[in-house]
């Protein structure tokens, strides 16, 4: 089997060469645009999501062996949670060799954070059955590169800071709220406001409501630092 012309580029961009081509094939491929065999990336994903953990366990624990599990666990989340995967993902431009049905890209699917991520981790799985689990492991690192090294120490997500400094406090956790969803479907932006018992708020606008209530959440945080 021959690799279409983008996904020769995808190839290289990756550094593997496929003994399995079709590997490479379904792992772009999105379900909107599978056929009746159900031919699409949703099972490789799966599989590649649990490659990517076993790489980057062994690769925090390598990098730091005097951190405790309580160290490791948020470091470990920020490296392999789907917002990270999709970064990679716009590096190495995978979107351009994802096999979407006219409805995802019509809808900006090539820029989606979910498919982009999803899509990552089937690739992943891809090269762990083309050529085993080194060769996905040399992957992935060289796929992550620095981030392994810099993530913080405490990679805790801004939602799960604030919560913790609520009930630290004896408070209600935070209550979200969506203002609004502007723009089109394929480009939504959503304006959070988040709140605590005390009736301190931030509010926030991104392009998914998560990202929007993480900035929420981070302005708070912000605001709250400058206060104490």
């Amino acid at each position: 089997m021959k690799l279409s012309a983008d996904l020769q580029a995808l190839s290289k961009r990756l550094g593997h060469r496929f003994e399995r081509p079709a590997l490479l094939v379904r792992a772009v491929t999105h379900s909107s645009r599978a056929g009746a065999n159900r031919d699409d990336n949703q099972r490789l994903e799966f599989l590649g999501d649990r490659v990517l953990g076993l790489v980057m366990a062994e690769a925090l624990l390598a990098s730091d062996k005097a951190a405790s599990e309580g160290q490791l666990a948020p470091r470990f989340n920020a490296l392999v949670r789907k917002e990270t995967c999709a970064d990679v993902a716009r590096e190495i431009d995978l979107g351009a060799a994802l096999k979407l049905g006219r409805s995802e890209m019509l809808s900006g699917g090539r820029r989606k954070q979910a498919l982009l991520g999803d899509a990552l981790e089937a690739v992943i799985a891809a090269v762990y059955l083309d050529a085993g689990f080194e060769a996905a492991k040399d992957l992935v690192l060289r796929l992550w590169g620095q981030r392994i090294g810099s993530v913080e120490e405490d990679a805790r997500d801004a939602k799960t800071a604030l919560q913790e400094w609520a009930q630290a406090r004896g408070m209600q956790p935070p209550a979200y709220v969506e203002l609004s969803r502007d723009g089109p479907d394929h480009a939504p932006s959503f304006t959070i406001s988040v709140e605590l018992e005390s009736g301190t708020s931030a509010q926030a606008k991104a392009g998914s409501k998560r990202q929007a209530e993480q900035a929420a959440a981070k302005s708070l945080l912000d605001r709250l630092e400058d206060q104490s």
